[in-house]
């Protein structure tokens, strides 16, 4: 079997590290050290304007992004990365609780495959509902996911380089204050084709639906 080099777009990729700050606010007041009197009077109370309501915090159904690489089963990372080692790559995140994504990959004969899991954590479900939207208009061509977080939507493009073909898969899915992206792609390289649209769309769900039940579970 001869061996073929892989186009260059394939051999190195890397995924975007997002990065989400945060700040908040403390309010606080030094002691009374007004001096105590027999004689003080309790202060009246008729003419007392009215404090401002306590700022309520924001309740996040998931504070942190599970483990990614934790978050497929075994036989569903070798069935859909033939040839892949089921424990899978974590790339490197400036704030894990923020952002974590682990990657798979292998060249098994002539077919080449890569999956991409990704959690990202924000502060509120509107934060991650605007996200979600600002992706989803970004990827045209697609449709939605029934039945898979608060929202998903699944969009598959096929590419060319240098005459080899590669036909990739997102899924993106809200979770309440969260996302999960799954990103699959596959070539093969003994007829320059990719495998089908079918194949790519139904491996790309198949992984968000566990990604996102690893993500309910609190796993990792």
């Amino acid at each position: 079997m001869r061996s073929l080099p892989l186009p260059l777009a394939l051999t190195v990729r890397l995924a975007p590290v997002a990065v989400l700050a945060t700040a908040g606010w403390a309010l606080s007041s030094g002691p009374d050290t007004a001096p105590a009197a027999q004689d003080r009077k309790p202060p009246a109370t008729g003419d007392r304007s009215p404090s401002a309501p306590a700022t309520q915090a924001v309740t996040k159904t998931y504070a942190a992004a599970p483990a990614p690489c934790e978050s497929l089963a075994g036989k569903t990372v070798t069935s859909l990365v033939p040839g892949a080692e089921a424990a899978g790559k974590e790339i490197p995140s400036t704030d894990t609780e923020v952002r974590r994504t682990c990657s798979w990959n292998a060249l098994k004969g002539y077919d080449y495959r890569w999956l991409d899991v990704s959690f990202e954590v924000m502060e509120s479900d509107e934060a991650a509902q605007k996200s979600y939207k600002e992706r989803v208009a970004d990827k045209s061509g697609g449709g939605e996911v029934p039945g898979l977080g608060d929202a998903a939507y699944s969009v598959v493009n096929l590419a060319t380089e240098d005459k080899q073909q590669t036909r990739e898969g997102t899924v993106v899915v809200r979770a309440s204050n969260a996302l999960v992206v799954i990103t699959y792609n596959g070539s093969d390289f003994e007829n320059r084709t990719a495998p089908s649209t079918d194949e790519i769309n139904k491996g790309a769900i198949k992984a968000a639906k566990e990604a996102v039940a690893a993500l309910a579970d609190g796993r990792g």
